[in-house]
């Protein structure tokens, strides 16, 4: 006759080995947790971030067209025959003769000279 015998797992043996297996597993179940939450809320950020960067951005361009128009205005508004007219219609200025300019000549400054 063949008996076979069957042995079961020893379990009670080292109790503290099995706690210890269902410790780690709550620990790392807990991490596995916290890393989602904090993934969860990195993407909430990055997402509301990238919104306020797209006004920013809309912002600048909105800027730079301003800009481009101030500056077509301010050539507009310079140029010399513009000027002319303006000083020659508004102020009655007119463009002297040669013998009626006079050059007048400044002596440079040197670096030692405090007369000012």
């Amino acid at each position: 006759m063949t008996s076979t015998v069957y042995r079961r797992a020893n379990t009670g043996a080292n109790p503290g080995a099995t706690r210890a297996g269902v410790m780690l597993a709550i620990a790392l179940a807990l991490a596995v947790i916290a890393t989602a939450v904090g993934v969860i809320e990195v993407k909430y950020l990055t997402r509301t971030e990238f919104g306020v960067l797209q006004q920013v951005r809309a912002e600048r361009d909105e800027l730079d067209v301003e800009w481009g128009r101030l500056q077509i205005e301010e050539a507009a508004l310079t140029s010399h025959t513009r000027v002319e007219d303006n000083a020659r219609n508004q102020l009655d200025m007119i463009m002297p003769a040669g013998g009626e300019v006079r050059v007048v000549e400044v002596p440079a400054i040197e670096e030692g000279d405090d007369a000012l």
